[in-house]
């Protein structure tokens, strides 16, 4: 088997360490693969730096036929079996490639949770014969992607997995340490970029909630910049709660650092599916989160977290301040929580994608 994996992106957020986690998980099954992605791209320097082979090239629009013939030249050279698709931008590379003649089936990813645009280019490529089966993250994905497919037999349900191997790390205060928190004081944090589908108003209005009646709180946002830090900042600021805020930036060292989160506090308010929260539950953490997209299929309320309404700050302060004075609501969360975390691996997700991948392949399409 031959899979050639297609990425646009020129950053490395979700996506990208999907496509890395199953790379890595179907090379133990001597599968022989190649990543094509953009030049410059965060993707190709992992490629480079973990010496996967791959190919690249220059990102100028989205309907490049230079991008796809060279897509097409390449399935060709290296007899291709199955083409994967992780993107928006590579699925519209690919569907030009197989109106240029490209014949090998595709596998198309979907993360994002919202409809598919209502135009001709959109429908003539979701709908495409090349198109063989398209994974969603979550089944509220492919609910929205569902009413712009014609052949709902393509879609399919393949969670993304994280390597649950990271999180065996104990609390050394790192945070704590430098930040100078004191040890009385909870640490409440989300691990997100700054971007406006993460809603972090609505964290900063929990924040504030919370504050009128219990001062020794301490709110992380441990992210980078996707697009909204300077207005999250000044808002921080408006609300008045500066002194209890620390705005991390990008963090390498998450599986080190989470252990002394004392609750993960997830307000996003459009969501694929949320692993960082599945990170959280892998690393003990109790869940306080709204019930944006795919969340509700990894939190179940009252078992392994607490779920609230998207927007309503009160309900989640309340449920932020309930699980701070209710150590055994805590608990079980925490060990309810792990057990849930084992069965979104990026083993399992990498033993569901083979599986249609050789669903696919055997049924000669």
């Amino acid at each position: 088997m031959k899979i050639l994996h297609f990425s646009s992106a020129k950053t490395w957020r979700g996506g990208e360490q999907q496509i890395a986690y199953l790379y890595e998980e179907l090379q133990k099954e001597q599968i022989q693969q190649w990543i094509f992605c953009a030049k410059g791209s965060a993707l190709a320097t992992y490629c480079q730096e973990q010496t996967i082979p791959y190919f690249t090239y220059q990102k100028r629009f989205s309907v490049d036929p230079l991008v796809a013939c060279q897509f097409k030249k390449i399935s060709k050279k290296l007899k291709i079996d199955l083409i994967h698709l992780h993107d928006a931008h590579s699925h519209t590379f690919g569907y030009i490639s197989a109106i240029l003649g490209n014949t090998v089936p595709y596998i198309l990813s979907r993360r994002v949770d919202f409809p598919v645009k209502n135009n001709w280019l959109s429908y003539q490529k979701y709908n495409h014969s090349s198109i063989k089966k398209m994974l969603s993250v979550s089944h509220y994905v492919q609910q929205i992607l569902a009413p712009s497919i014609h052949d709902k037999t393509k879609l399919q349900v393949v969670h993304s997995g994280i390597d649950t191997s990271r999180f065996q790390y104990t609390n050394q205060h790192i945070l704590r340490k430098e930040y100078a928190i004191p040890l009385n004081t909870s640490i409440i944090a989300n691990v997100a970029a700054i971007a406006p589908h993460k809603d972090y108003f609505t964290f900063v209005d929990t924040a504030a909630i919370l504050l009128k009646n219990n001062r020794a709180l301490k709110f992380l946002i441990i992210g980078a910049d996707g697009g909204e830090e300077t207005r999250i900042k000044k808002y921080i600021q408006e609300k008045e709660v500066t002194d209890h805020f620390i705005l991390t930036g990008f963090r390498k060292d998450i599986p080190q650092i989470l252990p002394e989160v004392d609750i993960f506090l997830f307000t996003s308010k459009e969501e694929g599916l949320g692993t960082s929260v599945i990170d959280a539950l892998a690393c003990g953490i109790p869940i306080v989160a709204t019930k944006a997209g795919g969340v509700p299929e990894i939190i179940q309320d009252g078992k392994n977290g607490s779920l609230a309404p998207i927007k309503d700050a009160p309900s989640l302060a309340n449920k932020v301040d309930a699980l701070l004075n209710d150590s055994s609501t805590r608990a079980k969360f925490v060990k309810n929580g792990q057990q849930t975390a084992l069965q979104f691996s990026k083993e399992e997700t990498a033993r569901k994608t083979l599986v249609v991948y050789q669903e696919v392949l055997a049924n000669k399409f």
